[in-house]
């Protein structure tokens, strides 16, 4: 089934997914280019033959390498860059059947949810038009008989017949509308209350399933009951274009495509998965569910049906991406099959201080840029000297160096210290513009890094 919508990362090439990479995430070009192959080859394998596409497997992916170096960042973007379902998790939400918590099997189930979304919402934009007209047209047949009582509003042009006036009345209200002069106006619609009758109960499989036919069973018993309701014009807009939209939508269709799309092209990206490794040191109380978790996992990646309420998924062709710090346990730890499910590794690297100062100017997010603009809003400039985006690069290497290694997030914690004065007294110097240099720097956050101690608690 081929899709007309705009479908971003299946037409992006390796080189195109690194450089959109680029712009966010500074060096680690290795696991940029490693994912942007893995991503490539799903697109390069829908274009085989039928007989040969199924041979094809996807070569899933773990990324070693300490917090704070971008792993999770590269998840976020890829996420972002893709039309692909696409989620993230941790792998520490998950406990083996018979343990309190989520069952892995729910990890598909959410993916499913997210592209059935995802493809309604594409299904309603291209709709939008047939909506937009239908919303209209029920705003006019609620406001005109409401406007023509009212004394205050002359609906009749001089020179009009009656019946040509309640043309031009509706068109003339109807451009009112979409101008939006009557958004504050207030109307009274028919709705459906929307209660929700739900239980959770942990660890128990296909507990989607079961609250949704509690959800159905609670409308028996009257809580989706229609009752009138007194709202704005631009409320009764939002919940009318909520209903058309519902109508103009096939949800089978729907539902049919986000199958498709789960199966063929489906990203799952597991985090903190070096968290369910047994680590090196011995077993300990915490261990009991942790290989457990991984052979729960391991019959996803390989390949299985998981039953969800929209119907059988088949996991054979989801690409798994895993990352995790390794910093205690190795992926050794991890039980053979699984290490065998993940055939490329990469190693990101830790960031140096060159890399903290990219960071600090290059990606079209960096951390400079925001503070520049939050304090914006109080009618402060500031400018940072590259001299002292240098000394704060350094900085953030040194403690990093001395203390735990926590990566960019260390530029956080550092530039939060370094405009903790001017973030708090702002208001006081709107119209300001002030210049952070080297010395400024080394004023606000020199003793904090000389003494040892306190660096590891401030900073």
């Amino acid at each position: 089934m081929e899709h007309t919508a705009s479908r971003k990362l299946d037409e992006l090439k390796p080189s195109q997914i690194v450089s959109e990479l680029d712009k966010y995430i500074i060096g680690q070009n290795q696991a940029k280019r490693t994912i942007a192959v893995a991503i490539r080859n799903r697109t390069r394998r829908k274009r085989l033959p039928l007989d040969i596409r199924d041979e094809v497997s996807p070569k899933n992916i773990i990324m070693i390498g300490p917090t704070g170096v971008g792993k999770t960042e590269i998840a976020r973007r890829i996420a972002k860059l893709s039309n692909a379902p696409f989620i993230k998790v941790e792998a520490t939400k998950y406990t083996e059947v018979g343990y309190v918590g989520r069952d892995v099997e729910s990890i598909i189930r959410d993916l499913m949810s997210i592209a059935v979304q995802q493809v309604k919402a594409e299904l309603a934009q291209r709709e939008q038009e047939k909506v937009q007209m239908r919303v209209e047209e029920r705003l006019l047949d609620i406001l005109l008989p409401q406007i023509q009582t009212d004394p205050s509003v002359d609906v009749i042009e001089v020179g009009t017949s009656y019946t040509d006036s309640q043309k031009s009345t509706r068109e003339r209200f109807r451009r009112m509308l979409r101008d939006g002069k009557f958004d504050d106006r207030e109307v009274e619609i028919n709705v459906q209350s929307r209660k929700r009758v739900g239980i959770e109960v942990l660890g128990q499989p296909n507990m989607e399933e079961l609250q949704e036919a509690m959800q159905s069973l609670g409308s028996i018993f009257g809580n989706g009951k229609a009752h009138n309701r007194k709202l704005t014009v631009k409320r009764a807009r939002e919940i009318f274009t909520e209903e058309e939209t519902e109508k103009a939508v096939d949800n089978d269709r729907a539902i049919d495509e986000a199958k498709e799309r789960v199966e063929q092209m489906g990203i799952v990206f597991i985090d903190e998965i070096d968290k369910v490794a047994k680590s090196g040191s011995g077993g300990s109380g915490i261990d009991v569910s942790r290989e457990g978790v991984q052979r729960d996992i391991l019959p996803i990646v390989e390949g299985t049906s998981v039953s969800t309420k929209w119907g059988v998924i088949d996991t054979t062709h989801i690409l798994f991406i895993a990352s995790g710090a390794f910093h205690v346990s190795k992926p050794s730890d991890l039980i053979p099959e699984l290490q065998g499910r993940f055939p490329l590794r990469v190693e990101l690297d830790d960031l140096t201080s060159n890399d903290f100062y990219r960071i600090l100017t290059e990606p079209a997010n960096a951390i400079t840029m925001q503070y520049r603009e939050l304090l914006k809003t109080e009618g402060v400039e500031i400018q940072f000297e590259d001299a002292a985006i240098r000394r704060i690069s350094e900085i953030a290497y040194e403690v990093n160096s001395s203390n735990d290694n926590i990566g960019a997030r260390r530029l956080f914690t550092i530039m939060e210290k370094l405009l903790e004065e001017l973030s708090f007294s702002a208001d006081e110097l709107s119209g300001q513009s002030i210049t952070i240099t080297s010395a400024y720097v080394d004023e606000r956050l020199g003793d904090v890094i000389q003494d040892q101690d306190l660096s590891k608690f401030i900073l």
